[in-house]
């Protein structure tokens, strides 16, 4: 039987109810179990408010911090509040998906396990949404372990706990994106392998056109800043290196129609075409 550390990273997203679901399966297993939401200095008042009630539930506490430290910092310092075996990973804004998902993991063999999202459709026109439907398909558990390392993320994973703390995430990573690709090549430079099951979390909080097109340039720009380490763990990077040719024309486009994509893109009717362009796009300009 395994004692679950169950840990929550959150920055302005509320995870009360998925704090409740996974309290009550872990009541209804008998299970030993803690389950710590970590707050990296969320700016909404209302979330953390509604946040602070989870200190009410048995077992589970809110610890809110000050100062935003960043994904792979927030997540070490889980790591170093939880007391079980088995550190369970959950972003704060996953929803809660079918009823034995505690018990698929206790069932579940390996030191490192993935149990992957489904996608619920947002409104239509909203960039983030489409952008997930599309690569929806991505996320089965056949298709992850196919390239189990490179499609490796943490939104939804299970981990020893020593195993973990000696892979730590790495702190460099300050900004959006790519430190769970780093871990995972990590892990498979040390041997450790990852299993991939299906046991997925609910994704369904969208944020705006504009706010996911600022956060895709932040997540490019950390691909570009660790661009050495992560080669042969990124399609867009292998795909700019590989296509000499084509990323020059790419780059060309983008120096004279990147305003027009980005108002296109936080427009009302989007094109994922565009997207694709303008992502390639920026990054090569980087």
């Amino acid at each position: 039987m395994k004692d679950f550390s169950i840990l929550i990273p959150t920055y302005n997203d509320e995870c009360l109810g998925l704090v409740s679901a996974l309290q009550q399966q872990a009541l209804a297993l008998g299970i030993n179990y803690e389950i710590i939401v970590a707050d990296d200095g969320s700016t909404q008042q209302d979330v953390l408010q509604t946040n602070q009630q989870i200190n009410a539930l048995a077992d589970c506490r809110m610890i809110a911090r000050n100062v935003n430290v960043g994904r792979a910092a927030i997540r070490n310092f889980l790591v170093q509040q939880a007391q079980y075996e088995w550190l369970l990973f959950i972003d704060g804004d996953m929803t809660m998906h079918r009823d034995d998902y505690l018990q698929r993991y206790l069932a579940a063999e390996g030191e490192v396990v993935c149990g992957g999202l489904v996608i619920k459709e947002g409104v239509k026109g909203n960039l983030r949404s489409m952008y997930e439907m599309r690569h929806e398909q991505e996320h089965t558990a056949i298709r992850r372990q196919q390239r189990p390392y490179q499609d490796f993320h943490t939104a939804n994973f299970l981990i020893r706990r020593q195993t973990m703390k000696t892979h730590l995430f790495d702190e460099r990573f300050r900004h959006y994106g790519y430190e769970d690709v780093l871990l995972g090549k990590r892990l498979e430079q040390d041997g450790i392998p990852i299993h991939h099951i299906d046991n997925p979390l609910s994704f369904e909080v969208y944020e705006t056109n504009l706010a996911f097109v600022c956060k895709t340039e932040e997540g490019l720009r950390t691909l570009y800043q660790f661009r050495d380490e992560l080669r042969g763990y990124s399609r867009l990077l292998d795909f700019a290196e590989r296509r000499p040719w084509t990323a020059r024309m790419v780059r060309l486009w983008h120096l004279l129609a990147a305003k027009w994509e980005r108002r296109h893109l936080c427009g009302n009717a989007p094109k994922l075409t565009v997207f694709n362009l303008y992502r390639l796009g920026y990054f090569l300009q980087l």
